[in-house]
């Protein structure tokens, strides 16, 4: 996305967003599906795509904006392809997940919160995706888990999604 391209839902998204409206009782319970199209549409929730949907929705930019910052599921800048996020929560912790993170970080020479030059994977840590019984772990593109990783499954997982055509 551009700077200067300016930001509106497509034809499917808005009836989408429409067609969410009717489930709520007010605009502002609709919020966070339509966050979740916007996410979609935009591919990351910048300062511009917030007031769009602030617009849309007709709220003050300022609670579309808290809202973004409060969870950790919407992004404020772009994220890859491919977007880890390492659990790293103490029951995860406590099972490995720093070694997990530090394998990611060199095979992909990024640190947290990086993204690859390619564009393809962004390591992130999030605190706790309730699967302590299964740590450590992390979450592909928030929907898609991977539990019990070792350094080795962690390697092999990368190597997968590397193999596929962007």
């Amino acid at each position: 996305m551009s700077a200067n391209q300016e930001l509106k839902f497509s034809d499917a998204a808005l009836r989408e967003y429409h067609e969410i409206l009717g489930h709520y009782p007010t605009r502002q319970a609709a919020l966070l599906p339509t966050l979740w199209i916007a996410q979609r549409e935009f591919g990351w929730l910048p300062d511009a795509a917030q007031d769009y949907v602030a617009h849309l929705m007709e709220l003050p930019p300022a609670h579309v904006r808290a809202v973004v910052s409060f969870y950790t599921m919407f992004h404020r800048k772009p994220v890859g392809r491919f977007l880890l996020d390492v659990c790293t929560n103490l029951s995860c912790r406590l099972r490995g997940a720093d070694k997990i993170v530090e394998c990611i970080s060199r095979k992909l020479n990024v640190a947290l919160g990086e993204t690859t030059p390619d564009g393809k994977f962004t390591l992130a840590s999030v605190e706790c995706l309730a699967s302590c019984g299964t740590a450590p772990m992390l979450q592909l593109n928030q929907d898609e888990f991977h539990e019990n990783l070792t350094e080795a499954s962690t390697l092999q997982l990368i190597d997968e999604l590397a193999s596929r055509d962007i």
